[in-house]
């Protein structure tokens, strides 16, 4: 009844779903410093949006939550570099990939990468914008900083249910 889907439709399903994450990213990215002009006000502008959620633009010149702050152009390149290297290896094991959950990981993984790419090639930093700070949560992200750890989670996810499978 269920066919097994190709390594090759799983890689297409796979990249459909990086090239969402990229545009849903970069579009988010484009309504924060285009639309609403919330980098207008300077690093730290913020706009409510409910009571613990807010828009607050906020620079990132390291690689995740602010780490490792890369100032120098040499330092943004290499953050480049990595992004692209780590993408490229994702896209050679998507291509073999035999589950649905992988390829969904990876692409998200491979996304969100990408995304973080483009901004440090443009702006020379990523544009982080959604807070939830009044949570305790004290780091601002954007969808590829998710799209990354919603990525990780769902390959520990197929990791720990195909382990099951196997046993």
């Amino acid at each position: 009844m269920f066919r097994r889907r190709s390594s090759s439709t799983l890689a297409i399903i796979g990249f459909a779903f990086a090239f969402l994450i990229i545009a849903l990213d970069q579009a988010s990215k484009y309504w924060i410093l285009y639309i609403l002009d919330l980098d207008a006000g300077g690093a730290g502008s913020s706009i409510e949006v409910l009571p613990f959620f807010n828009l607050t633009m906020v620079w990132n010149r390291g690689i995740s939550f602010g780490l490792f702050q890369a100032q120098a152009l040499w330092q943004s390149l290499i953050l480049i570099a990595f992004s692209l290297a780590v993408s490229g290896l994702l896209c050679a094991w998507m291509m073999r990939a035999e589950r649905r959950l992988q390829v969904f990981a990876y692409g998200a993984i491979i996304g969100g990468a990408i995304g973080n790419a483009i901004d440090r090639a443009i702006y020379g930093a990523v544009a982080d914008f959604l807070d939830f700070s009044d949570l305790g949560f004290s780091w601002v992200f954007n969808v590829a900083d998710m799209a990354i750890n919603i990525g990780v989670g769902l390959l520990l996810l197929d990791l720990v249910l195909n382990s099951e499978k196997s046993k």
